[in-house]
This record gives structure tokens, C-alpha cells and sequence, in this order.
């Protein structure tokens, strides 16, 4: 496959899908609106996973797993959540295919195996959890339950990207029950500052905390809490969510508990939960034309070792050097692959590497050797410099970080130039149509006109900061009073 990719400036959108299929991250599938993560895409995923459950662990969670398919009248039972999701639901009625007696060699649904009760594949869990959890919890002693799964979802969504909106996805949902409504809301916004730090200290990825307008809350919620981060073409991405959701589902499933005063209360009740279209979003934060590019915190490689050599006796004279290397790059923690591979040239591995985003690539050459140095590249500013061989395991650890440390700065000063106030509709269409990001402006807080501006604008409001200046203001479209602006944007 060729390794040219579509500049952004010339089509953002099959830049990323370039950069998505050659950087090999994921693929198409034989199945309509699903994708097929590839290796490197999964270890990707995987060393995002494994953080986000050390900090959810840290944070007194365990986690567990409940069945993928939900029955219908479970479904049914939360009114709100039903609804919100209904449009998106895939539904097993039957359990057995027989042979069709009028197609050799083909298969039929066996009209006799209906199921009694139609089940969902599960867009979200809230319905199967809160049906367990009515016998899990009694009394006051068996609360706060904290408690998240690892799965897949379905959402059969009819235009689909990779990664950003699938069918089919891979997340993660917390589900948590407590005594009050004032430690659920404190579960809330804990999760959504561990989404946050994670988004900025691993990804690199500067985020907005804010709260959703009512319009755009999870369905069943009292309240969603998110965190929004600006891609490179000033379209927003909601990069995790985390939702107080009071009494609704204790009250839809019955689920009370015995209070230490002998009463009986319904239980308070969070979810939260994020998904692999985190990996679309890191790559539209980062990356360039000459491919990925990836924070070295969760990178799959950080580093990658490019021999150059003649002939089999160069190739055995080099391998004690990044032997040794290799050893004391992986004493130090590093993620570390030696490419001695004779079928592509060195030149070839450079561009390949580029393309992959790996943080750092040693060039190890025989002259260079004799002299003691190797040549080091890093991606994101895409620099070489000559150092010495010794202390280089030590080198590579602290600029790393430093790599780390200069694509967040490099996209906080993106995100941080891309927010614009603006205090008419002229000025609201003006910002959203040059790309140019969150626009600020001030809304009358009424449905209303959150969807009149919805349908004039293509534009949602991404969230109400949560460190939001209060200030006196008028409407953008109705002219109305307003107490604060809120963040509006065109998103993924």
C-alpha cells in the first residue's frame, strides 16, 4: 500500500482516514458500520485501558461484567434512557438458523425458534446493572457498590467512521449506586477529573470540564458532566462523559435500601464511561501529514532502533551495541523494538516509523559507532541531533518526557487561540464557518433556542464550563438576558 497520505489542508477527512488505515491502526470489516483494530491499534488501546483501570482501581472501583444482550422489557423499564437509545438498537428475535429447503446450500432464520422475549445487544448497561443490582443491595451496609465493566457496545449508527462512530465499539461503564444524592454527585465529578487527567497527562489532549445543556444530557440523567477537546479543524469531540442520574433508574427498577433510621429509600445512582473513539481523537490532536503522531506515554513503541550496516559479518559486528542497548532501554521502563529486518531498506523504515508516530528512532551506523554516538530523531518536531552512546538510556527517558510535555503545550496553545467570543449571529456564523473552534457566546438557557441555533448553525453547545465567569450578557439569536456564555461548537 502507498504510504502517501492526503494533506489536511486538502481533505481533513481523508487525512484521518489515511492515517487511520496506513498507520495501522484499524481497518474496514466485512460487516456494515464495524471495524476490525488491528494490532497496533489495540496495543494502543490497551496501554490506555491499563491507566484508566490502575486510576479507576485507585479510586476504590472493581470491576465486573454483566450479559451483552438486555431483554426488552428491562430495556423498556427506564422510559428516558429507552427512548434516547431506541433509534440505535439492535434486536435478537430468533436463536437458530435451519437449511433453506427452497436455496441448496443456504441458511434460514428457523421460524420456530422465536425467542419468547426480544433481546437488545446492549447500546449501554444501565438496565441489566440496576435489575442486578435490586439484589445486591438491601441495606445501607451494602452501599456505595462501585463498580465498572469492560466491553463492547452496539449503536447501529448509519454513517460511520472509524473510530469516531461505529456500530460496534469497545468501552468502558461505570456504574455506581450510593446512600445520597450528594455522594453520587461527588462520584460524578471525581470520574470526570479522572477523565480529564488522564486525557491531558497521558494523552496529551487538553480538555474543557464542563456540564451538557438538558438538551444534550444522557438520556435518564439529572445530569451529564463531560469533557470537550478541539481537534485540528476546529471541530470539537466529547472525549468522556460522566452522568448523576439520581433516582431514575432505583426508581425504574426498584431499588431501595434500608436506611440506619429503618426506612426505606430509593438508591442514588452515577454512570460514566469512554471509548475507543478516544483513539480517533488522539489522532486528530497530534498528527500531521507525515502521519501519526503519539504522546510517548501511551505510544505502543517509544522507541525504535534503526541499524545500518553491509552484509551479514555488519549486521553481527552491530548486534552486541543494540543488544546492550536494547537492555538498558528496557531496564529504564522504555518500550523498545530493534528493526534488523534485511527485506526493507533503512530509508523505508524511517518513513514507516515516521508514519507510525513513534516518539524517538535511534540510528545506529557503524561510523557512528566507532565514535562513540548515534543519531536521534524524535517525531514531534522532527529534529536530529548527534549524541553520545553512554548515558543514552538515560537521554531518551528524559526527552520523552519532554516530548510528552511539548504535544500537550503544543495543543493547549492550538485549543487555548481557537476560542472566540463572539456577541452577535453574525459574528457566531463567522467564527463556526472559518473552522476557527469553541465559540463563546451567550444563550437564553431555553430549549428553544438551543435548537433553532442547532438548526440554523449546525452547532451544539458543547458544555457549560465549570468554571464559568458569570457575566451580564444578551442571547446571540434572541437578544434575550443571560447570565454566562457557554461554549458552542460543530463536532464529531
Amino acid at each position: 500500500m502507498s504510504k502517501e497520505i492526503t494533506s489536511r489542508e486538502q481533505d481533513y477527512s481523508q487525512w484521518y482516514n489515511d492515517l487511520i488505515l496506513r498507520g495501522g491502526l484499524a481497518d474496514y470489516s466485512a460487516v456494515r458500520g464495524c471495524m476490525v483494530i488491528k494490532p497496533y491499534g489495540y496495543a494502543l488501546w490497551e496501554n490506555m485501558r491499563d491507566v484508566l483501570d490502575r486510576m479507576f482501581k485507585d479510586t476504590g472501583h472493581q470491576n465486573a461484567y454483566f450479559p451483552l444482550f438486555v431483554p426488552k422489557s428491562l430495556f423498556e423499564a427506564e422510559e428516558q434512557n429507552a427512548e434516547g437509545f431506541a433509534k440505535e438498537c439492535a434486536v435478537v428475535t430468533h436463536y437458530r438458523l435451519k437449511n433453506d429447503p427452497e436455496k441448496k446450500g443456504k441458511l434460514m432464520v428457523d421460524p420456530e425458534a422465536k425467542l419468547e422475549e426480544e433481546l437488545v445487544v446492549r447500546p449501554t448497561s444501565e438496565a441489566i446493572i440496576w435489575n442486578t443490582y435490586k439484589d445486591w443491595i438491601q441495606s445501607y451496609r451494602d452501599l456505595p457498590i462501585l463498580v465498572n465493566q469492560w466491553a463492547n457496545v452496539v449503536r447501529w449508527e448509519m454513517r460511520t467512521r472509524l473510530f469516531l462512530r461505529t456500530a460496534e465499539f469497545l468501552w468502558q461503564e461505570g456504574h455506581t449506586a450510593h446512600a445520597t444524592a450528594d455522594e453520587a454527585i461527588v462520584e460524578t465529578k471525581q470520574m470526570l477529573d479522572v477523565y480529564a487527567a488522564f486525557a491531558e497527562e497521558y494523552m496529551a489532549m487538553p480538555v474543557i470540564k464542563g456540564v451538557k445543556s438538558p438538551a444534550e444530557r444522557f438520556a435518564g440523567a439529572e445530569d451529564t458532566y463531560c469533557i470537550e477537546a478541539l481537534m485540528q479543524d476546529g471541530k470539537a469531540l466529547q472525549a468522556g462523559t460522566s452522568h448523576f442520574l439520581g433516582q431514575n433508574f432505583a426508581k425504574a427498577f426498584e431499588v431501595k435500601y434500608l436506611t440506619k433510621e429503618n426506612k426505606q429509600e430509593y438508591v442514588w445512582a452515577t454512570s460514566w464511561g469512554v471509548s475507543t473513539r478516544l483513539i480517533g481523537g488522539l489522532v486528530m490532536t497530534h498528527s500531521d501529514d507525515q502521519g501519526l503522531v503519539l504522546p510517548p506515554r501511551i505510544a505502543p513503541l517509544q522507541v525504535v532502533i534503526v541499524p545500518i550496516y553491509k552484509g551479514d559479518e555488519g549486521k553481527a559486528e552491530m548486534a552486541p551495541h543494540a543488544d546492550k542497548l536494547i537492555a538498558e532501554l528496557k531496564a529504564a521502563g522504555i518500550r523498545v523494538k530493534y528493526d534488523d529486518n534485511d527485506n526493507t531498506r533503512p530509508g523505508w523504515k524511517f518513513a514507516e516509523y515516521e508514519l507510525k508516530g513513534v516518539p524517538v528512532r535511534v540510528t545506529l551506523g557503524a561510523r557512528d559507532l566507532a565514535n562513540g554516538v548515534v543519531e536521534l530523531a524524535r517525531r514531534d518536531t522532527k529534529e536530529k541531533s548527534t549524541v553520545p552512546l553512554e548515558g543514552l538510556a538515560e537521554r531518551i527517558k528524559g526527552l520523552l518526557v519532554e516530548i510528552q510535555d511539548n504535544l500537550f503545550a503544543r495543543a493547549k496553545a492550538f485549543r487555548d487561540a481557537h476560542i472566540t467570543k463572539a456577541d452577535t449571529w453574525e459574528e457566531f456564523e463567522r467564527v463556526l464557518d472559518e473552522k476557527t473552534g469553541f465559540v463563546s457566546a451567550h444563550w437564553d438557557g431555553t430549549a428553544e433556542t438551543e435548537a433553532a441555533i442547532k438548526e440554523k448553525a449546525k452547532a451544539t453547545i458543547r458544555c457549560i464550563p465549570l468554571d464559568n465567569p458569570l457575566e451580564e450578557g444578551k442571547c446571540i439569536l434572541t437578544g434575550k438576558p443571560s447570565t454566562q456564555r457557554v461554549l458552542f461548537a460543530r463536532a464529531y
